[in-house]
């Protein structure tokens, strides 16, 4: 995967929170930064392309790992 520039840990966290935390963590970065989401929840893999979608910004992929779900979404909007 391409560089990272802030890793969020979720892991642990059940639907809404991982995409609230992330909503927030966006909030501190620039455009064109890429944030990592880490989270255990497997609903993410739906929830995140869908909130992307909605807020203009871009899902870059999804792997899952031993569970855990590493998800890379770069920001496109202010």
């Amino acid at each position: 995967m391409k560089k990272v520039d802030r890793t969020l840990d979720c892991i642990g966290l059940y639907c809404p929170m991982p995409i609230v935390n992330t909503a927030q963590e966006m909030k501190k970065m620039k455009t064109g930064e890429v944030l990592q989401v880490l989270a255990d929840d497997q609903g993410i893999k739906l929830d995140m392309p869908a909130w992307c979608e909605a807020t203009g910004n871009d899902c870059l992929a999804i792997e899952e790992e031993a569970g855990i779900y590493k998800v890379y979404v770069k920001k496109l909007v202010e």
